[in-house]
């Protein structure tokens, strides 16, 4: 989980400054926040085109459990990242990846634990409505 968070760091940092180098070797002279009103601007809705289908298939298909999820894991995320980024800022903790990871993997684990239950619980009322 470490890795993959700073490999998704390094390629923030080469896609900031490769935006950044196209600004300036273009003369857009575009300020940061306006590099980020665009870039993020179509970002997000590029992803909003792409993943609302996904959510309409998948929930077509009685995956609500797989919806929440990815809700609650990408909210699990950013709030991960906060604290951190709180912690430095404010100076009561260290802002340690680390930190971030192994709260990630924490969500992981009781997402697994609680996956279990679900799975057989599903798998018993199933059963038992057979035999109905």
């Amino acid at each position: 989980m470490y890795r993959l968070i700073w490999l998704f760091i390094n390629l923030i940092t080469k896609l900031h400054a490769k935006f950044l180098s196209i600004n300036d070797n273009h003369g857009l002279d575009l300020s940061d926040k306006q590099l980020h009103f665009l870039v993020i601007g179509i970002f997000g809705f590029c992803m909003l085109v792409i993943i609302q289908p996904i959510f309409r298939w998948l929930s077509k298909h009685h995956a609500e459990l797989l919806i929440t999820f990815l809700y609650v894991f990408t909210i699990v995320v950013v709030i991960s990242f906060g604290i951190e980024i709180g912690q430095a800022y404010s100076g009561t903790g260290d802002m340690d990846f680390k930190d971030i990871a192994s709260g990630i993997l924490g969500f992981f684990v009781f997402f697994g634990i609680y996956l279990i239950g679900y799975l057989l619980f599903r798998g018993i009322a199933g059963a038992v409505r057979k035999e109905s």
